[in-house]
């Protein structure tokens, strides 16, 4: 994928991560497969393709990474998914390590988004517990991503879009 965008664009600005899988369920049932499933999307994914866009980067002496987490993944609750997740998050000492060197690393954490997997006779339901009485749209987790891009002084940050879940609403 690096070397495709690198061939098409010649130089890669903002690599972001929005690959990433969940297996629901209480502890005792997450299976082994679960486990390798989940660390091979959401954390080999993440290292492999942020390694390589970062050795680009680093090069151009500038870029910045978003990686589209989950706010569910800062909550007590779905301890072992979550607990997976947060390895997902932009660790902010991988911000610092890279920042004096031009390269910015942040996070979305979206909440309940009108995509997979709710369908849509269950929006108004999912959407009724949050303070704005809605689910949240694509295009709000594209706003995040571009208000991120245009922040040039923040890096090692995760930008919750959720609706006030992270509150504990």
């Amino acid at each position: 994928m690096i070397d495709a965008a690198l061939e098409r664009f010649g130089r890669i600005d903002t690599l972001i991560n929005n690959a990433g899988i969940f297996s629901p369920g209480p502890f005792e049932k997450y299976t082994e497969q679960n486990y390798k499933d989940v660390l091979a999307t959401n954390l080999n994914g993440f290292l492999f393709i942020t390694q390589k866009a970062i050795e680009v980067m680093l090069k151009q002496a500038n870029g910045h990474v978003v990686q589209i987490t989950t706010t569910r993944a800062c909550q007590l609750q779905h301890s072992c998914a979550a607990g997976v997740d947060n390895q997902r998050r932009p660790d902010r000492g991988l911000a610092i390590e890279y920042a004096s060197r031009g390269i910015r690393v942040n996070a979305v954490a979206p909440g309940a988004i009108k995509t997979s997997p709710y369908a849509l006779e269950t929006h108004e339901a999912v959407g009724m517990p949050h303070p704005l009485k809605r689910m949240g749209e694509p295009e709000d987790i594209a706003q995040a991503i571009l208000y991120l891009e245009d922040a040039s002084f923040v890096t090692g940050e995760i930008l919750h879009v959720d609706g006030d879940k992270i509150a504990g609403h």
